[in-house]
């Protein structure tokens, strides 16, 4: 065992378990790329003043969970703690917005960090794939990234996930509530950071999962009763189309999610498999958030999926994705002269576009085999010294057990009949 192991909250991701992420990868951004999407990616850290600015300076992620890191130049640098400021920054910073074709659409996959107390589902690490649709303020865009999360998730065979949908209002609404809020706040019986909390961003009072705080909330003023005329038909809008492509929700008005920029549609998508860690992914609008960071009024809306979060759910759930191995042919020479041809004709069956591994190292028959098995291989080519005098490899199907000899010229033609 080496001496150093992964710091602490952390994880490796090593085969076979990886083929699962990659999956679940694969899942959530198949519909986004059916969907007018592409690819952006971004540095691993950025300037701690986006973070600061965009997240907002009063939300845990800020305060007690990000990495931070002054360079030898004496930059100040955050790791990474969420992906919507970074993909903004690096849409600006580009000129997506000018390219005449709003809103610009783009998902993203990637690592991201936060110093937070390790438990399962909660870790210093994690993965993500998300989607921003940037510029746009249209109820249809925020009904479209809901619906293909959904449909990402029943990609995957989940079921057993709900969608929570609330609307935070708007620069106009949300100051009037926020008011009545913190009158409302400032006599309850609250710990000195909670209060600090009140007079910074009130509705992360909300989102408070402590019981005692929770009890002492019932009778919080309602955000929906202040809402504009406005931001009411606006996300009546969004419910309606949700309802109509028969995406199932709960209104949840304590919804407001950890972030400051949210504004109007907020969602989360929880699993009640998970214990109290539930959240899988979430996301809503954030038509101020280019402003904060110093560019134009974008109104934008997003997501983000955790994907150790979705892995947990799909164990909770019990299901098994239906993975492709990884080889499909394994070639096992029996001498020297083996090793060289049989070496060829893998690197040829690889070009082929046939997944084909080698028996590396020399082994014998039986332990080569038993790699041959453990592979996941379904076919087995062996050759001795008396199989290529006559020009042949034997071709061993490892389901059915049955050998045949193929001509060394027709091997490729065979098994790419046979692999279809």
């Amino acid at each position: 065992m080496s001496t150093f192991q992964a710091p602490k909250g952390t994880y490796d991701l090593t085969p076979p378990r990886s083929a699962t992420f990659l999956a679940v990868r694969e899942a959530i951004a198949a519909p986004l790329r059916d969907s007018g999407y592409g690819y952006i990616e971004t540095p691993g850290f950025e300037n701690v003043e986006l973070f600061a600015r965009g997240v907002g300076e009063s939300t845990d992620i800020v305060t007690k969970e990000m990495y931070t890191l002054t360079t030898r130049g004496g930059d100040q640098l955050a790791l990474r703690p969420e992906g919507t400021a970074s993909v903004l920054r690096a849409a600006l910073e580009a000129n997506l917005h000018k390219a005449g074709n709003l809103p610009v659409k783009l998902w993203y996959s990637g690592s991201y960090y936060r110093y937070e107390r390790p438990q399962a589902g909660r870790y210093r690490h994690f993965s993500q794939v998300g989607a921003e649709a940037i510029g746009t303020e249209d109820p249809v865009l925020d009904a479209e990234l809901i619906i293909l999360a959904d449909q990402a998730y029943r990609s995957l065979g989940l079921r057993q996930f709900r969608i929570l949908l609330n609307s935070l209002g708007d620069k106009g609404c949300r100051p009037v509530y926020r008011e009545a809020l913190q009158t409302f706040l400032r006599d309850l019986d609250l710990d000195e950071e909670t209060r600090r909390r009140i007079e910074i961003n009130p509705l992360r009072v909300l989102d408070d999962k402590r019981a005692d705080v929770q009890k002492q909330l019932t009778d919080a003023p309602k955000l929906r009763d202040y809402l504009c005329d406005a931001c009411k038909a606006y996300h009546e809008e969004v419910r309606a189309l949700l309802t109509a492509a028969g995406v199932a929700f709960e209104d949840d008005e304590k919804l407001v999610r950890g972030l400051d920029y949210y504004t109007r549609t907020t969602f989360e998508f929880v699993h009640d498999g998970l214990g109290a860690q539930s959240a899988v992914g979430g996301g809503g609008r954030y038509d101020g958030l280019s402003e904060m960071i110093g560019g134009p009024e974008l109104p934008s809306v997003g997501w983000a999926l955790g994907v150790d979060r979705t892995v947990l759910a799909l164990e909770a759930e019990g299901i098994e994705l239906d993975l492709p191995y990884t080889t499909s042919v394994y070639a096992v020479p029996l001498g020297e002269e083996a090793r060289r041809v049989l070496f060829g004709v893998v690197t040829g069956l690889r070009r082929a576009g046939i997944a084909a591994d080698f028996a590396f190292g020399g082994r014998g028959l039986k332990g080569a085999m038993k790699s041959a098995n453990r592979s996941g291989a379904r076919y087995t080519l062996v050759a001795g010294e008396r199989d290529l005098a006559e020009g042949v490899v034997q071709l061993k199907d490892m389901e059915s057990g049955e050998q045949s000899a193929v001509p060394l010229t027709e091997v490729a033609a065979e098994l790419t009949k046979r692999l279809g």
